[in-house]
């Protein structure tokens, strides 16, 4: 996938305001500091596309960019320990309103941080997508904090870690590096097909013999 433009569209910070959706959507999901940011700037080959917040876990919003023609999606950071009660709350009825909400959701991507086991909301969050049926896949990021040999031994564990999930793929990342980068996009651009065209040309074939 070649990205020919990427821009800030807009951000939403409660259930009630979110819209329903006019393109396809990737949604960028995972706890706050394993870099969300980096990743989609990354993929989008802008520096400053997507900001890290200077407060990790304060800034509740769902931030919609435009790419091409669909809608990448940035949902909140979960996790940071000094979010307290009353914003949990709220990022689990926006990420509930969000989920629930009509929209043409072709792809999740679950963000973990390669060098730890998947955090307790981690696992939730994992659990949340592979009960609701919702299709993602795992980019592990920072894998320039690994040396070689963690490298070829890091998706393995992985593998185990999420056995009891199900994910489509997993791919092992860094924003710095580039690790990873090509194979999201080509990920991105098989599920943001359309088939639709296809699908008629063969029901046609078949209507004349």
């Amino acid at each position: 996938m070649i990205i020919k433009n990427a821009e800030y569209a807009t951000s939403y910070g409660l259930q009630s305001q979110l819209p329903r959706g006019t393109k396809k959507e990737i949604v960028m999901s995972g706890r706050s500091n394993v870099g969300k940011s980096s990743l989609i700037n990354k993929v989008c080959n802008r520096k400053n596309l997507a900001r890290t917040s200077a407060q990790p876990g304060k800034t509740v919003t769902v931030n919609f960019y435009n790419v091409n023609d669909f809608h990448m999606v940035d949902l909140p950071g979960y996790g940071f320990a000094k979010v307290g009660d009353k914003d949990r709350k709220r990022w689990g009825k926006l990420i509930d309103g969000y989920f629930e909400s009509d929209r043409d959701l072709r792809l999740v991507v679950q963000l973990l941080d390669c060098r730890h086991e998947p955090s307790k909301d981690d696992y939730t969050m994992l659990d949340y997508l592979t009960v609701r049926e919702i299709p993602f896949v795992i980019a592990l990021t920072k894998a320039d904090k690994l040396n070689k040999t963690e490298s070829e031994k890091v998706v393995a564990r992985f593998e185990e870690y999420c056995s009891n999930f199900n994910y489509y793929k997993i791919v092992l990342t860094s924003s710095d590096k580039g690790t990873g980068i090509e194979e999201l996009k080509d990920i991105f651009e098989e599920v943001l097909a359309d088939y639709d065209d296809e699908t008629e040309d063969i029901c046609e074939e078949e209507t004349e013999e």
